[in-house]
């Protein structure tokens, strides 16, 4: 068999006992396995791996230690001032060095979806934000019932670019949970078509790879092929055009009024106080309000002098 790859964000193994089953684990568990900006590549190049794998039937995602992935780590993208092209102080900010940075993370989470090997996400714990965005590239889910999914940035400072709630969902449960940025439980998600399955957290494995072995004892041409009809499928609905404006929206919800705001409120307050407003249902500053806000936060900052910038001809 040919040698495993290493990476630096994810661990990869054959199944013990089914070498047809490929698994990979999210694996920056002291930082609830949240995104770094090395990671979405690393799971392109990992299934391009096992795409090339003549033993792999199937894939199987999940993450190391309390959850699946905490979505985008905040450290890297939005507390400090770093010069990230998704988090731009120049202003106007430029959309297209945005859209170009996100589109490649979610070119980067939909190679699960391209894939002509099927790929089934194993939830535990958490799978919120962008890590929603990479279970929901999975062909299959697979939940805890008591493990939490949902994208709670769509409340400010986020728009899902994968877009796959409204293909997974349908659009009105896919309204409800980005107009409020709840989350759901794998019961519910279960109930809703979302998870394939919910199963209590001790049988969360067993009950996975029950179904990974079953898909694991079918060619490899007629897995494809399957997957291929469904993806096009969702292709001749709309998906990469709908991907392209949630991708160019998300910039947007950075850098609007709103956005800038909520990354403010962090960079003086820490991201835990900004989210815990966010997510409270608190009114959250918009228009004038926010840019208001976002005056006063700046003076503390020292990025604006006390009278504010002064325009001469």
């Amino acid at each position: 068999m040919t040698d495993l790859p290493t990476f630096r964000t994810l661990a990869i193994r054959r199944q013990a006992g089914n070498p047809r089953i490929l698994r990979l684990t999210l694996n920056r568990p002291e930082r609830l396995n949240a995104i770094s900006e090395g990671m979405p590549a690393e799971i392109r190049a990992a299934v391009a791996w096992a795409e090339a794998d003549d033993h792999t039937h199937v894939v199987v995602l999940d993450g190391a230690g309390r959850g699946f992935c905490a979505g985008y780590d905040l450290v890297d993208f939005g507390s400090g001032r770093s010069a990230h092209p998704c988090q731009q102080e120049a202003y106007p900010f430029d959309a297209m060095d945005d859209y170009a940075a996100m589109k490649g993370y979610t070119e980067d989470f939909m190679a699960l979806w391209r894939c002509r090997k099927p790929t089934i996400a194993m939830v535990h714990g958490h799978a919120v934000a962008g890590g929603s965005d990479i279970a929901l590239c999975c062909d299959l889910l697979v939940m805890a019932e008591d493990a939490k999914i949902g994208y709670l940035p769509t409340r400010v400072w986020g728009c899902p670019t994968t877009a796959m709630w409204t293909y997974r969902l349908g659009p009105a449960r896919a309204k409800q949970l980005m107009f409020t940025g709840d989350l759901i439980d794998g019961r519910r998600a279960a109930d809703w078509g979302l998870a394939n399955l919910a199963v209590p957290p001790a049988d969360l494995e067993a009950e996975t790879l029950r179904l990974a072995e079953r898909i694991a004892g079918v060619p490899r041409s007629h897995l494809a092929m399957h997957k291929l009809v469904v993806n096009q499928a969702m292709l001749t609905m709309g998906l990469e055009q709908t991907q392209m404006f949630a991708t160019l929206f998300d910039g947007v919800t950075r850098h609007n009024p709103e956005g800038l705001w909520f990354r403010r409120q962090a960079q003086v307050h820490g991201f835990k106080a900004a989210v815990e407003w966010r997510d409270s249902g608190r009114p959250i500053p918009e228009g004038d309000d926010a840019r208001a806000r976002i005056a006063d936060v700046e003076r503390q900052l020292g990025l604006r002098p006390p009278s504010g910038p002064a325009d001469t001809d």
